[in-house]
């Protein structure tokens, strides 16, 4: 059948006229890349003028709906590799109006976005357009319609990340890339100047032309494109699930996509994908999927290329080997920054420890109606004595992670005391020299200060990009977030800022009281991956107090150590 028109109403609702009067409804950001002309392939059950959404299929050169999908379980492993936990999941083509009300939100997000106000919105009843980051309702009563999402093209699609498990509080769309033609033009920056058309001396040219050039007659400049390669133009992840690894999850997808429909336009089959991405310096996730990084933009932006085929690996390896620039960086562009620390020499030790309380009580300065009452249970001078540990004897290993488990009293904190210099009654604790950082909440604190986040990490550190890792790993990763003082966090926020702080000392060993109490089940187990793997990669000794199952199971300690009763017992973890 031949293609006879297109209408484009929105980015979720478009039709397409095909021959003998059939009409198709699809998605704008699909039947856009439709040319009036096109030969495809139709499929379906229905016998009507009119075909919805999911009434149909349909083919080109590649499928052309229904709109691209797959679902997904991402597992996340522990520190020490086997399942932590995972998420199910479904990437998609955004389809439907929330979607992009959705991405609207998100990319507010951006690392990249450079507007105080992302997306342009109309009412339908006065005609009306706003500027909102959120779905606004206009002052005459009507709800906005979303218009345009700024810094996109009419040439962009979008693949959203979609949760398909969800508590009630957890958001629906996790995440949302964009994927566009390649820009017309990329210069290098080179210590000797510019180089013009630096990807041209790289990949064939015909390879990015003809493609997107925009202009007034935006449906003209769409029937011109034909290249063989894709640009993702953003990767945004919800701020609360970033350093989970949704960012590289949603680039594989967007390879799949490419790969199996030719996307954007699905026009010819393509050999590249590629992105400009500063935070690249500052994140490796498209290192991870296998992205090469091989030049610096006029402006200074890193750009960084993904073969999809075997001869456009041929062309990238030569550029890697005869290109002095690119010899020098070998495509490698993230560094990991926050390093090894010295680590404990030696086992910490506790030898026949006895560790007791002892307190007074008395009825004096109390009112005579409650002296009264507590006499008629009974209660007068009385001497508590509650002995927390009895004689007990523990040995930790240097740069292992240990969790301390048990009931509230039973003499967790009272342990993480002793490892902090506090003297036992009885018995020797042999803690080995090194740096310490603690964190007991209402008796050691680090405090916050006023500075932004990043500003106070980097004084302590002195190096931004270790600065950066310890707030991804912890949960901060918003870059937003990074600007923001402590006042401005929120309780949950600020636990997760001192555990940075804390881990900004690069600490030899690390002892913290119940680090997530102020968290949700995700969050909390979240962080306490995070924290786990950094511990791991950097040698540091980690002794956490915790009673939150999702937080233990995250840690995946080397140790657990049940405290109660006035005894220990340690439990080493299997396998």
């Amino acid at each position: 059948m031949r293609v006879l028109g297109r209408r484009v109403y929105w980015r979720w609702y478009g039709e397409v006229l095909l021959s003998g009067g059939l009409v198709l409804r699809m998605t704008g950001d699909a039947a856009k890349w439709l040319r009036p002309g096109d030969r495809v392939r139709l499929s379906t059950e229905f016998k009507k003028p009119i075909l919805g959404f999911d009434e149909y299929a349909l083919w080109g050169r590649f499928p052309l709906w229904p709109p691209f999908a797959k679902d997904l379980e991402h597992v996340r492993e522990g520190p020490l590799g086997g399942e932590a936990y995972r998420y199910r999941l479904r990437a998609r083509e955004a389809q439907f109006e929330a979607d992009f009300e959705a991405i609207a939100e998100l990319e507010q997000f951006h690392y990249a976005s450079e507007k105080e106000v992302v997306a342009l919105w109309v009412c339908p009843r006065c005609g009306k357009t706003l500027a909102a980051n959120s779905k606004p309702l206009c002052d005459c009563g009507g709800e906005a319609r979303l218009k345009e999402i700024k810094g996109s093209t009419p040439a962009s699609r979008f693949l959203v990340l979609e949760l398909r498990e969800r508590l009630p509080f957890e958001p629906r769309i996790l995440g949302y890339l964009r994927l566009d033609p390649p820009i017309p033009r990329m210069h290098r920056k080179t210590p000797e100047g510019v180089e013009r058309d630096i990807r041209e001396r790289i990949f064939p040219p015909d390879w990015f032309h003809p493609t997107f050039e925009g202009g007034e007659d935006w449906e003209k400049a769409l029937d011109q494109v034909e290249t063989a390669a894709a640009r993702i133009a953003r990767v945004v992840v919800h701020p609360d699930y970033r350093s989970e690894g949704l960012g590289a999850l949603l680039v594989r997808v967007a390879l799949d996509w490419v790969r199996e429909r030719g996307a954007p336009e699905g026009r010819r089959e393509k050999h590249l994908v590629y992105t400009i991405a500063q935070m690249a310096r500052y994140h490796p996730f498209f290192e991870k999927v296998g992205f090469r990084y091989l030049f610096d933009t006029a402006s200074g932006r890193p750009v960084l290329f993904y073969p999809l085929t075997e001869e456009a690996q041929e062309h990238l390896e030569r550029f890697l080997e005869e290109d002095p620039y690119a010899r020098a960086h070998g495509g490698r562009l993230f560094q990991k920054s926050y390093g090894q620390v010295a680590g404990l020499p030696g086992p910490i030790r506790l030898e026949g420890v006895y560790k007791a309380y002892r307190s007074l009580l008395d009825l004096k300065g109390l009112s005579p109606e409650v002296e009264e009452v507590l006499s008629a249970f009974g209660v007068k001078a009385r001497r508590v004595e509650r002995a927390v540990l009895r004689g007990v004897d523990l040995e930790v290993p240097p740069r292992s992670l240990v969790v301390l488990a048990g009931a509230s009293g039973a003499g967790k904190t009272t342990l993480l005391r002793l490892l902090l210099g506090e003297p036992p009654d009885v018995g020797r604790v042999l803690l080995p020299q090194g740096r310490v950082a603690a964190s007991i909440p209402g008796e050691v604190e680090v405090p916050l200060g006023e500075l932004p986040l990043l500003e106070r990490l980097y004084r302590e550190m002195g190096e931004v990009r270790a600065a950066i890792e310890v707030l991804n790993r912890v949960g901060l990763s918003d870059a937003v977030l990074y600007r923001a003082r402590p006042q401005e966090l929120s309780t949950g926020q600020r636990e997760r800022f001192r555990l940075a702080l804390l881990l900004a000392l690069r600490p030899d060993l690390l002892l913290i009281d119940e680090f997530a109490a102020h968290l949700d089940v995700p969050t909390a187990r979240r962080v306490a991956l995070g924290l786990g793997k950094l511990c791991r990669e950097a040698g540091i000794t980690l002794v956490a107090a915790t009673h939150r199952p999702e937080v233990h199971q995250a840690l995946d300690p080397d140790l657990t150590v049940f405290v109660g009763y006035g005894g220990l017992l340690a439990v080493p973890r299997k396998g």
